[in-house]
């Protein structure tokens, strides 16, 4: 069964053209980007399954891999592609025009800037933000994806981005998925050993900031650095 199975009033597609894409629930948004369902289940059916294979709402999305997705009838490659790229999107709408108010010396605005972003992975990103010389955000990289360890971070690799975007300040980011932001022994390494590092180069290190569920930790605000 598709969509067009449906009666007119209840097809995605029918009721974005007449009330609004607004007006569509999360499984009918998802529909319309999956556009075909399966033998007895319609593309809402199986925006359903894939709204409750994790978290039950459109988070999952976000948090469920490849492999997940396609493990779902109905999701072939091409489709989980697509879901995952408009889970991207979604995720870098949210974030365009707040660039301008991430402070580089007010922790909680770059907290906040990537706590969404961060909050929900399950393995752990470490960010490295750049700051101009009037301490304006000027881009972000991600260094790693894994277990932040001093021993795994190559500080020439920091600093050869820094060098890149003439960036004179840096700020290191990463997540804790227990939701948990206290530093651990490591982070407390990588933390000095980068700092030591920015000395030598005259890039300053002003912050180093883990994002825990809906919580920080800073370390210029805890007088860590």
């Amino acid at each position: 069964m598709t969509a067009k199975n449906l009666p007119s009033s209840e097809q995605p597609y029918e009721k974005c053209l007449k009330y609004g894409a607004a007006f569509l629930s999360d499984a009918e948004l998802l529909a319309v980007i999956i556009r075909c369902g399966t033998n007895g289940s319609s593309s809402t059916e199986v925006a359903k399954h894939v709204l409750s294979k994790r978290t039950g709402n459109l988070l999952g999305l976000y948090q469920m891999s490849l492999k997940e997705l396609q493990e779902i009838r109905g999701i072939g490659k091409v489709k989980a592609i697509q879901l995952k790229c408009i889970a991207e999107l979604s995720k870098r709408i949210a974030q365009t025009g707040r660039q301008e108010a991430v402070v580089m010396q007010n922790a909680y605005s770059v907290a906040d800037y990537y706590m969404e972003q961060l909050r929900h992975e399950e393995k752990e990103h470490l960010i490295l933000c750049m700051f101009d010389t009037k301490c304006h955000l000027i881009a972000d990289s991600i260094l790693s994806i894994g277990t932040v360890n001093a021993s795994l971070i190559s500080p020439r690799e920091i600093f050869l981005k820094a060098f890149e975007y003439h960036a004179v300040h840096v700020i290191l980011v990463h997540n804790h998925p227990s939701g948990n932001p206290l530093p651990s022994r490591q982070d407390i390494e990588v933390t000095r050993k980068i700092m030591e590092g920015g000395r030598l180069l005259g890039i300053e290190l002003a912050d180093h900031i883990i994002i825990g569920d809906k919580k920080y930790f800073s370390f210029k605000e805890q007088e860590m650095l």
